[in-house]
């Protein structure tokens, strides 16, 4: 049986940071990396479109824990210790320089995910990390001081044991047979579902607008995305990985209210439109989008409030313009069913939160054993924040284990 210090289970991006920190603390220690699939890093292959979004432009803890709407309390201590700015560091020490987009994001200037992926590789060779692939964690458990460690093909065994597995459910039941609570897992990243004739043929329309879900606390805004199936963006992922768990259960059947004019109550807005009835009078209403809104939304709000093409602002009556000033603040539209986004597969689950220290990312249960990355019941809303909590938790984490 083949003997280590510290056994990783997991070759994604917590696994990596963990292990070549760990190495790179103590190149003594004998470190093995198990990946269960024929490839490592496959969600950093895939990431940000194949750029891989490595984290987020935001430098204060106390901000960037807003954007994680399950692990928000906890990561505030370990983001005072390793966040965007160390990651930053930690790749331009190994050669990899990252720049920032307009809206936060974070890539390799390469706007490569392979560069990752080498820089990685690169690493692991250089300090002799071991990396296995084709190994499923078969079993895990505790004999005196080591752990034995189970996969499909071989045993082993390791003074200090990671689990980096992501949302495997496998794992998490072995877990929950040792006595840690699982919080079962539910879709977190999601864009939804609309068949409405109000935005046929709009897809590709990107504006700004405030939604919020009938009947439930949920609401959030920026950018909305009409797609051919219906909306995402922004102000719609928000939602979804808000509303996580709240959504699974309404099955995602469900209504939300979109304000296309964020800011503006229909009341307020009913008042604007009598002064355009008298400014505009002679123009046709549907000719000349109003309030900055994309011409061919503009068209389809003035149709959907029973205006013909044809009319003149002069010609609109008291329920037309009540009706326009409603479609342009608080549509309502069914949604029916959700949509994975893009290969941001999310999810929100994971070990409970309370049996595990955030000092060192051990479980409070067993001893010389550590989590990182998505294994967690911690999710993030897109923009990197899912990745920087992989760094965070894989660094502490190393730092406790070497």
């Amino acid at each position: 049986m083949e003997k280590y210090d510290i056994i990783i289970a997991g070759g994604g991006a917590a696994g990596f940071f963990t292990a070549i920190n760990a190495a790179e603390n103590d190149p003594q220690l004998r470190v093995l990396i198990l990946e269960r699939g024929k490839e490592v890093l496959t969600k950093v292959k895939v990431s940000g479109g194949g750029r891989c979004n490595v984290t987020h432009a935001e430098f204060i803890p106390a901000e960037l824990v807003k954007r994680y709407p399950r692990g928000e309390k906890e990561l505030r201590g370990p983001f005072h210790k390793f966040m965007t700015g160390d990651t930053i560091a930690w790749f331009e020490e190994r050669g990899v320089e990252l720049k920032i987009e307009e809206d936060g994001r974070m890539f390799p200037v390469t706007d490569n995910s392979q560069t990752i992926i080498d820089c990685f590789k690169k690493e692991c060779k250089r300090l002799n990390i071991e990396v296995l692939k084709g190994h499923s964690l078969k079993n895990f458990k505790k004999e005196g001081e080591f752990w034995k460690v189970r996969t499909s093909k071989e045993d082993f065994e390791c003074g200090k044991l990671m689990l980096a597995t992501g949302s495997n459910t496998k794992v998490w039941n072995l877990l929950e047979r040792m006595g840690h609570s699982i919080v079962p897992a539910v879709p977190s990243l999601f864009t939804f579902n609309i068949q409405d004739p109000r935005i046929k043929g709009l897809a590709g329309i990107s504006t700004e607008a405030e939604v919020n879900v009938e009947g439930e606390h949920l609401e959030s805004s920026g950018p909305l995305l009409i797609t051919h199936w219906g909306m995402s963006g922004p102000a719609i992922l928000k939602l979804s990985a808000w509303g996580a768990r709240e959504l699974n259960k309404l099955d995602y059947k469900f209504r939300i209210s979109v304000n296309w004019l964020p800011g503006r109550s229909a009341t307020a807005l009913l008042e604007e439109l009598k002064k355009l009835k008298f400014s505009l009078s002679k123009q046709q209403v549907a000719k000349r989008s109003q309030f900055d809104l994309p011409r061919r939304l503009w068209q389809s709000i003035v149709s959907a409030s029973a205006i013909s093409t044809e009319a003149k602002w002069a010609d609109l009556n008291k329920n037309q313009l009540k009706k326009l000033s409603e479609e342009l603040t608080e549509a309502v539209f069914k949604v029916n069913g959700k949509s994975t986004f893009k290969e941001e597969f999310v999810t929100a689950g994971g070990i409970d939160l309370k049996e595990v220290d955030f000092k060192t990312f051990e479980s409070k249960i067993h001893k010389d054993l550590f989590f990182a990355g998505e294994i967690l019941n911690i999710d993030a809303i897109t923009g990197g924040f899912n990745f920087q909590n992989a760094w965070t938790g894989a660094f502490l984490a190393a730092k406790a284990m070497s």
